[in-house]
């Protein structure tokens, strides 16, 4: 038996116009960069490709987008791909998008012989419409399809000529689930081993869901974003409002938390973790870590000392699938999720992946976290920059959850989401009850024990 293939190329010989194709991946990790590439110089069109986001402009799923041979994406984040989010806008492209939670289950569950299954991902938002809605234990919960492809092309780090592979760290992703989920299954390997060469207890994915197997050339492995901070920097800046949001958040956590941490702001969170207070970070990716993170001025001389430079090097890391990071999510095994906001309700409503007609950003993984966190905890600026309320009476864009905020921090203060309504518990130095008020659309209830926001 001998699954290998001489090239890309070679693999994707017998590609159709019209296919649909499982593509790993997630952000720019565990791309498998020469398939696409072999597949925009074959040219196929009216493609269908299931991919959790489309890269950049200029790398992975991205790259179809130029000679249009993409018809439709099934999607869960289109991320900073604007070719991606332009098309879709415009309706040139067939735009399917998904919870993250709800894409990695699917594919898991057409993998496995599975029609349909039940979430509570999603209900009471855009991901609900059309679906058929049921209660368990007086919850409702939304059905959803399988998810299968003619194709599934996927990026393994090691693989032999049976087509056992081993995937490296977060490039697991969902390259895993998608390897069971296709008719036919091509792999590229950074290194093809011989048969025996691979430890048995460390095969990812066992030969018998692959189809072919090549060795890759030339892999860009992209990071999406190296930020390195001088010992000059201001970026973590106690007057810096941001910090001042961040390091208010991270009084919220307890020792022993399992945390996830949304995009942009809240990933400044961990920085500032009292002492003592040890938490793990939950990551979509498929990864438990801990934090703090290293930064300027409050590096930890140990790590530093034994090289340790990011945070999937530090001991006690552990990888998985994505599958089954959104089965830890949706199992109420996160403590708290922190995350950003576009604009948040009295009742606790929660909008924050698009404007219609604006911007798409995607549902990301938010819709599962907002519904299977026991926390959730929205730090944000309080205003957008010209100045409109984010804090609103009632939101008017598409929900990414229905009363599931707990609470909200902002530069001005700390705003408890409760039955009778929004509680100001803190205000930030100089900052007064009406200031608060000036910048916030409902009317807040100020607490008769205010107190002044620790920075």
């Amino acid at each position: 038996m001998d699954k290998r293939v001489s090239s890309a190329d070679e693999a994707v010989r017998e590609l159709q116009d019209g296919s649909t194709i499982l593509v790993g991946g997630f952000g720019l990790c565990g791309v498998p960069e020469n398939l696409i590439a072999a597949v925009r110089r074959k040219g196929t069109k009216s493609l269908t490709i299931a991919s959790n986001n489309a890269g950049v402009d200029d790398f992975g799923v991205g790259l179809l987008f130029e000679q249009k041979q993409v018809k439709k994406m099934i999607s869960t984040y289109v991320g900073e791909n604007k070719r991606f989010e332009q098309l879709a806008l415009s309706g040139e492209l067939e735009l399917e998008l998904n919870p993250q939670g709800t894409f990695s289950e699917r594919i898991r569950a057409g993998g496995a012989g599975i029609p349909a299954f039940f979430t509570p991902t999603g209900y009471g938002t855009a991901a609900a419409e059309g679906r058929e809605v049921r209660e368990f234990d007086g919850r409702k919960y939304l059905l959803m399809p399988a998810l299968r492809g003619d194709y599934a092309f996927i990026k393994a780090w090691r693989g032999d000529r049976w087509g056992n592979l081993v995937f490296r760290k977060t490039a697991r992703n969902f390259n895993a689930m998608m390897a069971t989920a296709a008719d036919h299954v091509v792999a590229e390997v950074e290194e093809l081993v011989e048969v025996g060469e691979l430890d048995p207890d460390k095969v990812h994915v066992p030969g018998i869901y692959v189809e072919a197997i090549f060795q890759g050339e030339r892999f860009e492995k992209r990071i999406e974003k190296r930020t390195l901070r001088g010992a000059g920097t201001t970026a973590l800046d106690p007057a810096d409002k941001r910090a001042r949001i961040a390091r208010r958040a991270a009084l919220e956590l307890r020792d022993g938390d399992y945390v996830n941490l949304g995009i942009g702001l809240p990933t400044l969170v961990p920085n500032f973790l009292p002492p003592g207070v040890e938490v793990i970070i939950q990551s979509e990716n498929g990864m438990l870590g801990v934090g703090p993170y290293p930064v300027a001025g409050q590096e930890d001389p140990d790590l530093i000392n034994a090289g340790k430079e990011t945070v999937s090097e530090i001991p006690g890391c552990c990888y998985f699938s994505s599958a089954d990071s959104f089965a830890m999510i949706r199992g109420g095994r996160v403590d708290v999720t922190i995350l950003g906001a576009l604009q948040v309700d009295p009742e606790g409503n929660l909008a924050n992946w698009a404007v219609p007609g604006k911007m798409l950003k995607g549902m990301g993984g938010a819709m599962d976290l907002v519904a299977g966190a026991r926390r959730v905890i929205v730090a944000m600026e309080h205003a957008t920059k010209d100045g409109q309320a984010k804090i609103v009476k009632r939101c008017t864009l598409p929900l990414t959850g229905p009363a599931v905020v707990n609470l909200i921090i902002t530069e001005l203060g700390v705003i408890e989401v409760t039955p009778e309504g929004l509680v100001l518990r803190e205000v930030a130095p100089g900052v007064t009850p009406g200031d608060v008020q000036r910048l916030t659309e409902p009317e807040l209830i100020v607490a008769p024990d205010l107190r002044t926001m620790e920075s």
